[in-house]
Parts: C-alpha cells; structure tokens; sequence
C-alpha cells in the first residue's frame, strides 16, 4: 500500500495554511491583508444610467459601501449589442452584448492614481418573439456584463494593493 492515503489526504487541509504562509503567501482578505484597508474605502463615481448603477453595486459588493472613502474609482462604460445569429429568415435570434470600462483609482488625499486600465468582456442573450420576455433577457445581460467588469476591475486592485504592500 502506498504511504499516501485517505489519513494523509484528511491532514492535508490543517497543514496548508502553515505551507502558505512558509512561502510568504499572505491571503490579500486575510487579517493581515492589503485588502483589509479596502474594505469600506473605495468611492464610485455616482452612476449616470443603469448600466453604471449595476456597476457601482458590483463593486460595492466586492469592497463594501464607502463609509470612510479614501479612494476614489472614476470610470466610462462603453456597451454595444451585436447580433451573431441568424434565422433562416435573416431575424436575428442571439445578441452578443460587448462591454469595455476605462478606469482609474486615485487616492483621494494624496490626487495620485493608484491604479487603472480598461476592462472588456461580453456576454449573451437569445432573441425571442416575446417583446417582454427579449428586453428581460437584453438587461439581464448588461447586469450580468457589469458584474463580469466589476469582478475584473476588483481583482486588479487587489492586485494593486498586494504589489503596493512590503
């Protein structure tokens, strides 16, 4: 029988953080993480239209609602729906909805950007004959879209703030 077995795999989970933290891993939510200072202190532009108010809701998920803010995330989201299937008939049956958002953290003490880039992705929606049941499924995929960039937004500044801690 091998040395590796169902007793070793069972211990493996209470060693792991002991190994993580030997090869200097520090988890960026930990106690001791970069993200702890995030919580509660990143400031969204204010939302113009749907769109960037899913947005901003996104991103408070992730960091919480500003309550001491002391950066400042100023953003531009930039959509476009484009049909990708057809019908025999040539109407369109699927929608490809594209997405990109420029933006830019600075802290708000100091006017110095922190971190910025641009965010892309896309998402889909199927068209159906039903008027209501197709705008429902076109906005569930600009929410779903603005959750996505959200999400990529989110993990580039905590990617920021692991690089920016000694």
């Amino acid at each position: 029988m091998s040395s590796f077995n169902r007793r070793t795999l069972l211990t493996l989970p209470l060693a792991l953080p002991a190994v993580l933290a030997a090869c200097g891993f520090t988890p960026a939510y930990g106690p001791a993480g970069p993200a702890q200072g995030l919580q509660g202190r990143i400031r969204a532009a204010d939302p113009g239209d749907k769109n960037g108010f899913d947005f901003v809701t996104a991103i408070e998920a992730r960091f919480g609602r500003s309550k001491d803010p002391r950066y400042g995330l100023a953003y531009t989201i930039t959509t476009q729906s484009v049909g990708v299937g057809f019908a025999t008939d040539t109407t369109i049956t699927r929608y490809n909805l594209t997405g990109r958002v420029d933006w830019s953290l600075t802290d708000t003490e100091s006017d110095t950007r922190i971190a910025g880039g641009t965010a892309e992705n896309f998402t889909s929606w199927s068209a159906t004959s039903a008027t209501v049941a197709a705008v429902a499924a076109e906005q569930d995929a600009a929410k779903r879209l603005m959750v996505i960039l959200a999400d990529q937004i989110a993990a580039k500044i905590l990617a920021a703030s692991v690089r920016a801690t000694p």
